[in-house]
């Protein structure tokens, strides 16, 4: 891989210090993905300092104890410079920093719903450390509201239905995925099979449902219309049903 200048915020440059003047912990148990933490490197830049010990009480000069894996991907880039905090301990407090730095990001979790979210919610996925495949994972995952609001029950009357999650589906498309009733499902089955039983197969089939004409429509399931709060939406509501049967 070609050198890349460091990139290190304002704020992190006056720690900024030669990365071949420091050295990896010499019993590091960690092993961490260096290809992820370089991509975060050249699309993010270094947000954070790495810890280093001097290392005048163990006699290991400038030996890194948070942030071994990050001084590698720099490296690996060509950085010639790294934001570094000092500190300096013996060899008991350096192992057991080492330690924790590991161990409390193993006891970390996630909020995988708003994980899931926020991944949805930018462009791409470079410089995240997820790739589609884990972003898939965590969207199968996802549970489903109980109900969804629908913007009419189908009937004209432009009432608010809930539709209670008996069967359900999604479309997705790169690391965007929408929820779909039980009827939109069962009208995609019906374009799909009658596509690919005409193609012998389902290649090109997204641009065909993009493209052409359907209609192939499937019944929505039975819902419950719940009145609105409001009387004089209620009383509305019945106005334009007695409307639609005298022009019936």
């Amino acid at each position: 891989m070609s050198a890349a200048p460091a990139r290190i915020p304002e704020s992190l440059l006056p720690l900024a210090v030669p990365v071949d003047d420091l050295s990896e912990y010499h019993r590091n148990p960690r092993s961490g993905d260096v290809e992820a933490i370089a991509d975060s490197l050249r699309v993010n830049g270094q947000y954070k300092a790495i810890v280093v010990n001097r290392g005048t009480h163990t006699g290991r000069p400038n030996e890194i104890l948070a942030g071994n894996h990050t001084w590698a991907a720099a490296k690996q880039l060509g950085w010639e410079q790294i934001a570094a905090t000092f500190i300096d301990v013996g060899d008991e407090d350096a192992a057991r920093i080492v330690v924790v730095d590991n161990r409390t990001s193993d006891l970390a979790g996630y909020d995988s719903e708003l994980l899931a979210d926020i991944l949805e919610e930018l462009p791409d996925l470079e410089g995240t450390g997820y790739d589609q495949e884990a972003l898939d994972k965590l969207l199968d995952n996802r549970a489903l509201p109980a109900t969804i609001d629908l913007p009419s029950d189908g009937q004209g009357t432009g009432a608010m239905a809930k539709l209670e999650y008996l069967q359900w589906g999604y479309l997705q498309w790169s690391n965007m995925r929408v929820q779909i009733t039980a009827a939109e499902v069962e009208t995609l089955n019906a374009i799909y099979e009658r596509y690919t039983t005409e193609n012998r197969g389902d290649l090109g089939f997204g641009w065909h449902l993009l493209q052409e004409p359907h209609t192939e429509t499937a019944e929505a399931p039975d819902v419950e219309v719940k009145a609105a709060p409001d009387s004089d939406e209620d009383e509305g509501y019945e106005a334009d049903e007695d409307q639609e049967d005298e022009d019936a």
